[in-house]
């Protein structure tokens, strides 16, 4: 996605299941390997790791 993607779309490398399909690939974008999942990221479940990511993205997002 050259020029981002907005808040809430998932990355257009994911498929029906929400998983990278360019994992391991010389493609994938650096800032996905440098993205890490941690303990405090992702919480206990897939609603906790969206909300961090949510949150992420908001405090990251251009000032418009």
């Amino acid at each position: 996605m050259p020029n981002g993607k907005p808040a809430g779309v998932p990355c257009v490398q994911l498929d029906e299941a929400m998983r990278c399909k360019v994992f391991g690939r010389p493609e994938r974008p650096a800032f996905c390997g440098g993205l890490q999942p941690s303990a405090d990221m992702c919480g206990d479940s897939r609603a906790a790791a969206m909300f961090w990511l949510g949150a992420l993205e908001a405090a990251t997002a251009p000032a418009s």
